[in-house]
């Protein structure tokens, strides 16, 4: 069968790397978490002390970029890839909320997204990949088979996050999720490079009133759709 490109984008917690993850395990696919990416290179600005509460030096992470280097090992036991940064294990570093609070700064920056981007494209090159994030049907695969965009309620979002974060033992307030969680929207949607918008060909998915399997389902059935037609 031919293999499609599989472009998914949308609001941080959405649930789009839960789906892409379960329609690579499907379908046989790649599955890139593009926003891993993003997180990972937060995660060593934050080591290197380029980025905290009180400053951002893009100069200085810049100057130390090209020591960055992200791939993704696949872990039988958990079914999908995890993110090494420079040969480190960081799937469960990256996730936190001290990430997430910088990585919508980071991701705005042109000469991140360029090198991102440049790898992003290159996994994708020979198709049968589903990949999530924010720029992926616009910019990354703007001819991608299937674009999908995720979007809910930022209360929704905020307690889906709040939930996980507590799954994972962080100390944290729904208060705070919730900020952060539309201070990255508006970021994300503001920011000059490549910003979160919905592809004009892409198909919205509100799973506002969804749990997880409507939301499988219907997702699968609209590849399905796009598979039957190649």
């Amino acid at each position: 069968m031919k293999k499609i490109t599989i472009a998914i984008d949308g609001y941080s917690s959405t649930g789009k790397s839960t789906v892409a993850k379960q329609l690579a395990k499907h379908l046989g696919y790649i599955y890139v978490d593009s926003g891993a990416m993003y997180r990972a290179v937060t995660y060593f600005a934050m080591q290197h002390g380029c980025i905290d509460h009180d400053q951002f030096d893009k100069a200085a992470l810049l100057s130390i970029l090209d020591d960055v280097a992200i791939s993704f090992k696949f872990n039988p036991a958990l079914g999908y890839a995890e993110v090494y940064l420079n040969g480190e294990n960081v799937e469960k570093a990256i996730r936190t909320l001290a990430v997430s609070e910088f990585v919508s700064q980071i991701a705005a920056v042109p000469e991140i997204r360029a090198q991102l981007v440049k790898i992003q494209k290159e996994m994708g090159g020979n198709k049968g990949v589903v990949m999530d994030g924010r720029d992926i049907g616009t910019v990354v695969f703007p001819n991608a088979e299937l674009k999908l965009f995720m979007t809910a309620s930022p209360e929704i979002r905020a307690e889906r996050r709040y939930n996980e974060l507590l799954q994972r033992g962080e100390d944290v307030s729904f208060e705070a999720v919730l900020k952060n969680v539309k201070d990255r929207d508006f970021i994300d949607s503001n920011r000059k490079d490549s910003p979160l918008i919905k592809a004009s060909d892409a198909i919205e998915i509100d799973n506002t009133d969804m749990d997880l399997k409507e939301q499988y389902d219907v997702i699968l059935n609209l590849v399905n759709q796009v598979l039957n037609k190649a």
